[in-house]
């Protein structure tokens, strides 16, 4: 990396080449701020990994430097990582939102880290530093309290949007239009912006008309309905409960993520009537009519609320043929065959099942499609363009955007994580990188997990184990019984006596012949089993399993056996 005295850098820690762990950070000198920590759920690929953190490495090396983090909003992809990296990094003020600040805290109480100093943010807050001055602007996303910010540098003013849209009818506050447009009249030197939904042409839909087209569905349903949206989605929440209640429906409400989210908005004021809530034990002695079951598991999730319902295995809610289920949301890339899962279960069940369709928008995104993003181009109007927070195909068709928009193309930088931008007073460029190497979180593990580990993990998913279990007595060089040879997930034990008999023969033969080497030691005959054994296994199977050799020594004790007894017999 090849840095100049008065240059600021600004670089993704997480957040590019994919959707999730959003995490940045701008450095001048001696001083660093950061702007989000999110996590990312993993892929399918990523067996017994529960999240993945950006990776903080750098920032642990340059810990003296961080003057604060700044939260955009309060989605687990901007948030999720903080209980993390507040373990591992010493930050001395969070800002954040007040919706994201109550969602933080409770992140922080469920994993016992014990953190104090954090300030909730407005518009009208300006936090200063020895070289930067930091604003923020009010956007529109599916959760309320969501801002852009501004940081103004030593070598001019870098944005981030956080995640938006343009809605002219929300059914929360407006964006601040005339804020971004004073802050594009002052001058932006770097835009950092949301890219999710950058290959969606038009602009998005209103959050209005989703409500409109679900209070449709709402008053026409004659039984008692089943409504899966996202938890974090609260306006949409907020909707659905207000709806209910001119339908004179009650919510009983399923699904820990739900519950906060819902004591959140009850505690920030956004929801006032609280005796719509009834328990699941009230929502079965109640008539069908009046009754609305607000869950998760709107992505087809296993454990959640609306598959426990689906499989018949949830020990509150039996389905019934007359109910009406409603998912809405849309499809996050992946679980589209988790959530058609889910919906034949409900077929089969006799429930009546609504989904966002041409006919009736019952989810819109929170995320601004095309329009939406050059209009935010065309307000702001910067020198230089670093679009965040997408796939590369997002990112790329976001910097095209900004072409369209009249930023030069050598202006527009589609980078990948750990890519450093350095601004001067003479304009940017890329500097070079760090080494970013993506953090697991395995239950209580966090950051050992290893390539290593996840490669075994596939390897076992696809070809199984074999276990090879030796007994030797290494004093008098001998095998003490023949090898046992066990498999889980290889092969049929039964079907294939012939393999695993060769198996079994072929380590006998590799355990004398090390026994009678002059240098023998463990390491060597477990090294020579595994890779004999992985050879044939190749040749004759195509598969790959993983060869676990387990050597038990036995000691050779009948020397000093029989010299007790000599011993014995001379004393007496």
């Amino acid at each position: 990396m090849k840095t100049q005295d008065n240059e600021t850098f600004v670089f993704a820690l997480g957040g590019l080449g994919e959707v999730g762990k959003n995490m940045y950070a701008i450095m001048h000198k001696e001083e660093i701020v950061i702007i989000d920590a999110g996590v990312m759920f993993p892929q399918d690929d990523l067996l017994g990994i529960d999240y993945v953190l950006a990776d903080y490495t750098f920032l642990k090396e340059n810990e003296s430097k961080i003057k604060g983090l700044f939260i955009t909003h309060g989605h687990e992809d901007h948030i999720g990582g903080i209980p993390y990296v507040l373990n591992h990094l010493n930050i001395p003020i969070i800002y954040a939102p007040k919706v994201a600040s109550e969602l933080i805290k409770n992140k922080l109480e469920d994993r016992g880290v014990a953190y104090k100093n954090i300030v909730i943010i407005d518009e009208d807050m300006k936090p200063e530093f020895k070289y930067f001055k930091i604003e923020f602007f009010r956007t529109t996303h599916s959760i309320p309290d969501s801002f852009g910010i501004s940081v103004m540098t030593p070598n001019g003013r870098i944005v981030t949007t956080g995640d938006f849209k343009f809605d002219l009818t929300p059914i929360g506050p407006m964006a601040n239009l005339g804020k971004i447009a004073r802050i594009g009249e002052e001058g932006v030197k770097v835009l950092m912006s949301d890219s999710t939904n950058a290959l969606v042409p038009g602009f998005s839909v209103s959050e209005s008309e989703v409500d409109e087209a679900l209070g449709d569905i709402i008053r026409g349903c004659k039984g008692r309905i089943i409504l899966a949206t996202f938890a974090s989605n609260i306006y949409r929440v907020i909707h659905i409960i207000e709806t209910c209640r001119k339908n004179n429906r009650k919510i009983a409400v399923f699904g820990r993520s739900m519950a906060n989210s819902i004591e959140i908005a009850k505690s920030c004021g956004l929801i006032k009537d609280k005796s719509i809530f009834i328990t699941s034990d009230e929502a079965n002695k109640s008539k069908p009519e009046n009754v609305c079951l607000l869950c998760t598991g709107s992505q087809g999730e296993p454990l959640a609320a609306l598959s426990r319902i689906a499989n018949g295995i949830d020990s509150n809610i039996t389905l019934m043929p007359e109910d009406s289920v409603i998912f809405s949301s849309s499809p996050i890339p992946g679980n589209a065959m988790s959530i058609n899962r889910v919906i034949n279960k409900l077929y089969l069940k006799g429930a009546k099942v609504y989904t966002t369709s041409s006919e009736a928008d019952i989810h819109t995104s929170g995320h601004g499609k095309q329009d939406d993003l050059k209009l935010l181009l065309r307000l702001l109007k910067p020198e230089y363009f670093m679009p965040v927070h997408g796939e590369y195909r997002m990112l790329k068709a976001h910097a095209d955007l900004a072409i369209q928009c009249d930023i030069p193309e050598d202006h527009t930088f589609v980078l990948k994580n750990g890519d450093m931008l350095a601004l001067s007073k003479d304009g940017v460029r890329v500097a070079g990188s760090i080494p970013i190497n993506d953090i697991y979180v395995d239950g209580k593990r966090i950051g050992d997990i290893g390539g290593t580990v996840i490669r075994d993990r596939k390897i076992m998913s696809t070809d199984g184990v074999l276990i090879v279990i030796i007994n030797i007595d290494s004093n008098r060089r001998r095998l003490l019984i023949d090898p046992n040879v066990t498999t889980r997930g290889f092969v049929v034990v039964n079907e294939n006596q012939e393999l695993l008999g060769n198996i079994q023969s072929k380590v006998k033969t590799i355990t004398i012949s090390e026994l009678h080497k002059n240098n023998f030691n463990i390491t060597d005959l477990k090294n020579r089993i595994i890779l004999e054994l992985n050879s044939y296994i190749i040749e004759t199977t195509g598969r790959r399993p993983i060869i676990m050799p387990m050597i038990l020594e036995t000691k050779d004790t009948f020397k000093e056996k029989k010299l007790e007894n000599k011993n014995t017999n001379i004393e007496s």
